[in-house]
């Protein structure tokens, strides 16, 4: 039976994303849409991504056998109602690894679990109709679905004789969607270029100057992006290794179909990282808060967290996490480290693992709570040694907040300047029970429990 809301939808949303809009960022929320965006979230009634919190839907080696969909599709209603604004999930469509593929060894971009190829029919996380309900059930309950993006390396493909490699390759592809063949003029070398930023694992690897890629990728109607973007449903972009190609490729896909955009790109240095966001238009990682926080929780150091980071150069741009598919490196201490990144600057990404199944989901839900409603404004550091950190958020169309980190022992307390004179506060965790009044000078003494946090405001 035709889903004729579907249709009416993909009709605004192709009106809406070949339109081309400025981006506009204000203080408020961070990751601030385009107005495009705006547009296509409204008509969708979607909430605003990076006013709430990103969810990893997965996690390396999810259960194979086609289920993962439905499992995403049951939880997407306690997300949404706990703060969620967004899910990325993994690559959807078809790989080499067929049945037992993460989707990060891409070979039909157009098979979403339909075409009898690489060993299955359905893709190792479901079917294609599973996929678009999963899709309409994020909508329904106002989340945007974050699609990840490998473009820098294809596999699978059948050996052929390739001149300008002077020998055969795995080059030949000839997916059964009968979409976006390949061959060796595709990949590295060619014809026109050598080689770009970077080749991934030996697989082979497309070439983004090739005109004929360009238009399979970003540019023809049925384009991989407006494909997935039209067809299926996705509403922004996580670009998997861009280390591989130049941060140009990005700003063409995302000039031609919108969408909100992130890169990994897997480097600490945050001069690179905040250079990639503005050749790129698109947001990062940030793999340097990422460091900073190992060296904080795992090296027992807080101090660290007085160093660099990419939402400190550039809030606007930075997606903040503590571990994902690739790294699960803080340990000690998690929950610390989550309670930094959801009273921190940046858009946050918690990990599905930790909030389903490693860490206290009450307390996780307070912590995207507090991330929701107090969480805003510039940052400044108040203290920071090796055990202590505190930080105040000084508010935007909110009253802000001081967050209290301790990694000692024992409780500790100390006196901290506040943005509320004569104002009684209390912590929002609820691990403390005072409620003092600041002073005249907007001074007050605070709180925070060993071994944990505490996060104070007005009442």
């Amino acid at each position: 039976m035709i889903n004729l809301k579907r249709i009416v939808l993909a009709c605004i949303m192709l009106i809406l994303f070949n339109c081309s809009q400025d981006e506009v960022l204000s203080e408020e929320h961070l990751n601030q849409p385009t107005e495009l965006e705006i547009s296509n979230a409204k008509a969708l009634n979607l909430k605003q991504i990076g006013s709430g919190v990103m969810m990893q839907a997965f996690y390396w080696d999810v259960p194979a056998g086609g289920t993962w969909w439905n499992t995403i599709s049951s939880k997407i209603p306690d997300w949404s109602s706990a703060g969620i604004d967004a899910i990325w999930i993994p690559p959807a469509s078809k790989a080499q690894n067929g049945p037992f593929s993460m989707g990060y060894d891409p070979f039909d971009y157009y098979d979403f679990g339909e075409y009898n190829q690489m060993g299955s029919i359905e893709t190792r996380f479901g079917s294609r109709t599973e996929l678009i309900n999963m899709v309409d059930t994020a909508h329904q309950n106002q989340l945007s679905v974050i699609a990840d993006i490998v473009i820098n390396h294809n596999s699978g493909g059948a050996s052929e004789s390739n001149p300008y490699a002077g020998g055969n390759t795995w080059t030949d592809f000839n997916p059964l969607s009968g979409m976006f063949y390949r061959s060796a003029t595709d990949f590295h070398p060619n014809n026109i270029q050598n080689n770009d930023s970077g080749a991934f694992g030996g697989f082979p690897d497309l070439c983004h100057n090739q005109t004929y890629v360009q238009d399979w990728l970003w540019r023809n109607s049925n384009s991989v992006a407006k494909y997935y973007k039209d067809v299926i449903g996705f509403d922004g972009w996580r670009f998997d290794y861009v280390k591989g190609f130049d941060p140009w490729v990005v700003k063409a896909w995302k000039d031609e179909v919108g969408g909100f955009s992130v890169g990994e790109l897997w480097d600490s240095n945050v001069s690179l990282l905040n250079s990639w966001t503005s050749s790129a238009e698109a947001s990062a990682f940030d793999f340097a808060c990422y460091y900073k926080m190992k060296d904080a929780f795992m090296g027992n150091n807080l101090a660290a967290l007085n160093d660099d980071m990419l939402w400190k150069q550039n809030a606007s741009r930075a997606v903040t996490f503590v571990t994902n598919h690739d790294t699960d490196e803080i340990i000690n201490n998690k929950i610390l480290a989550y309670a930094y990144i959801l009273t921190h600057e940046g858009y946050p990404t918690i990990f599905y693992k930790d909030y389903e199944e490693w860490l206290n989901k009450e307390r996780m839900n307070n912590l995207i709570w507090i991330h929701n409603n107090l969480a805003g404004g510039s940052t400044n550091i108040l203290h920071a040694d090796t055990d202590e950190y505190i930080a105040r958020r000084n508010g935007y169309n909110n009253s802000g907040l001081v967050v209290y980190i301790n990694n000692s022992d024992f409780w500790q307390e100390r006196w901290i300047e506040t943005n509320w004179s004569n104002t009684v506060i209390k912590d929002y965790t609820g691990h403390s029970t005072w409620e003092p009044t600041t002073q005249y000078g907007k001074w007050v003494k605070i709180q925070a429990p060993p071994k944990s946090y505490s996060v104070w405001s007005t009442k």
